[in-house]
């Protein structure tokens, strides 16, 4: 569904995404892991154009312009809201920029995430975790085939966090798919079909866990293991030794 062929991105002479290619199939939830500043949120931005890039980023085979666009649901790391208005405005607004008119499946999300006693709050006013549902409701009310999410999770109560993973499933059950992003290495391991390891820019290791255990040769965890790859484990004992003294 979506391929990602040599993929850079610079600001100014920092190469924050160095030449880095994967593949997002149908039906597949494929999660992209790193430490911070790795290139995790402009690989996502690249694909939605928010910043400048080079390399080839294609959708069911074409290049993403507007038509596409319409095919992806993105869920930011940083809030993309209008906060003068109220979350149903809001959606009001991206439902006419969508051409959308599915309002049950909206009345479903609003209930499934209880945003009923906020819908007519001034979005400012609202707390992170509730602005973080309407980003994901935003994301979900035209049932597009790729969801992009950047660290979704953030914010979010217990419930409202395994109902978006569950609706995750059922998306990529339906035949969607799912580009993923985040820190929280449990999430990643039970939910991601697939897994990207981003260090400095590049990609160092793909694949299922158990193949990025292989990887790693190490017999643990993905905590474990993504340490392993990124080569904080030794920082970390050494930090460890250095404060037990």
């Amino acid at each position: 569904m979506l391929s990602i062929s040599n993929l850079t991105v610079k600001y100014g002479t920092v190469v924050a995404v160095d030449g880095i290619s994967f593949t997002v199939k149908k039906g597949e939830i494929f999660g992209i892991l790193g430490p911070n500043g790795a290139g995790k949120s402009s690989t996502l931005k690249s694909i939605m154009g928010l910043v400048e890039h080079s390399g080839n980023i294609t959708l069911n085979g074409k290049k993403i312009g507007v038509p596409e666009k319409n095919l992806i649901g993105y869920v930011p790391e940083e809030f993309m809201l209008i906060d003068v208005l109220t979350p149903m405005e809001y959606f009001e607004f991206v439902a006419s920029l969508r051409r959308m008119k599915n309002e049950e499946r909206l009345a479903r999300l609003i209930y499934a995430f209880e945003l009923e006693k906020h819908a007519t709050k001034p979005i400012s006013a609202l707390s992170m975790g509730t602005k973080q549902k309407v980003q994901i409701i935003a994301a979900l009310m035209h049932d597009p085939p790729l969801l992009i999410m950047d660290e979704p999770l953030n914010g979010l109560d217990a419930k409202s966090s395994r109902i978006l993973k569950e609706l995750l499933k059922v998306h990529t059950e339906k035949g969607g798919a799912v580009l993923f992003s985040t820190h929280i290495m449990e999430i990643a391991e039970k939910l991601c079909d697939k897994i990207a390891v981003i260090n400095k820019g590049k990609i160092v290791a793909e694949g299922t866990v158990e193949e990025l255990r292989t990887q790693a040769q190490v017999s643990g965890d993905l905590e474990d293991i993504f340490l392993k790859l990124t080569g904080e484990d030794e920082y970390i004992q050494g930090v460890v030794n250095a404060l037990s003294k």
